[in-house]
């Protein structure tokens, strides 16, 4: 097998949550991948805006938002949006029902509504820039691409029923990434496959997060991180040390450039 392409999630799997930081041994890894042709693509949660931790690393294209917007030399390839009525819906239920902190990702940028402990813990954790406030009255004829929503696991099946044709892709017990049903990082690795003739097993993914879960279980070569949990290690074909213990090298060079 021959690896064309390499898909990488960022926090907790290019970037350290110690260092907020790609690790030297990644550095190298990426590019002696780019050194051998290899074409190299982020696949991340984050709005472009918000990644914040690449240093000056290139890459030849990048998956956001979990899918909802795929872009190439700059241009948008693929996206997708949660529909108004639904926004709506979930905006109704925050003012009446109950408002816990949520991100609204749109094409122009991340806002939220309020913070509060759980998302300084999160926010923190991940060094996301602190989004603009945002009235969420003003929300329903927006794009939006992506819900970023801070509440826990147990209320997820009432609070999901104000978005039927979203599903919530966790990776944390704090919040979670809502998305259009359908829509993962996957939608984006098959635009860009697409784009570039690629097939399907000639592509590896890297991911630690359950927002991974989809693209590791599609590439033919799917490898979870060391510091990932094991439900997302039972769902990749390997499994490689940990961030900060060389695992993207590791990989690099144990399994795609062996």
């Amino acid at each position: 097998m021959s690896i064309k392409a390499v898909f990488f999630d960022i926090d907790g799997t290019l970037v350290s949550f110690k260092t907020h930081k790609m690790p030297q041994s990644t550095i190298d890894a990426l590019n002696k991948l780019q050194t051998a042709g290899i074409r190299i693509f982020i696949a991340s949660g984050r709005h472009i805006s918000t990644i914040n931790n690449l240093g000056d690393q290139k890459f030849d294209g990048m998956i956001t938002i979990n899918g909802g917007m795929t872009i190439v030399d700059g241009k948008i390839i693929d996206e997708h949006t949660i529909p108004n009525n639904e926004i709506e819906s979930i905006v109704d239920y925050m003012q009446t029902e109950r408002n816990f902190p949520c991100c609204f990702v749109e094409d122009s940028g991340v806002y939220i509504n309020h913070t509060n402990h759980d998302t300084d813990v999160i926010f923190d954790m991940i060094n996301f820039p602190s989004p603009a406030s945002v009235d969420m009255n003003n929300l329903t004829k927006a794009r939006v691409y992506q819900l970023i929503a801070f509440f826990r696991p147990e209320e997820e099946p009432t609070i999901m029923r104000s978005l039927p044709n979203c599903r919530s892709a966790r990776w944390h017990e704090l919040f979670t990434d809502i998305v259009p049903n359908n829509v993962s990082k996957v939608t984006g690795i098959e635009a860009i496959a697409k784009h570039y003739g690629f097939n399907r097993n000639e592509i590896a993914t890297f991911g630690d997060g359950g927002n991974d879960i989809e693209m590791l279980q599609w590439a033919e070569m799917g490898i979870a991180m060391g510091n990932a949990d094991e439900n997302v290690k039972n769902h990749a074909r390997y499994v490689t040390t940990a961030i900060d213990d060389d695992g993207i090298w590791n990989a690099v060079n144990n399994w795609i450039l062996k």
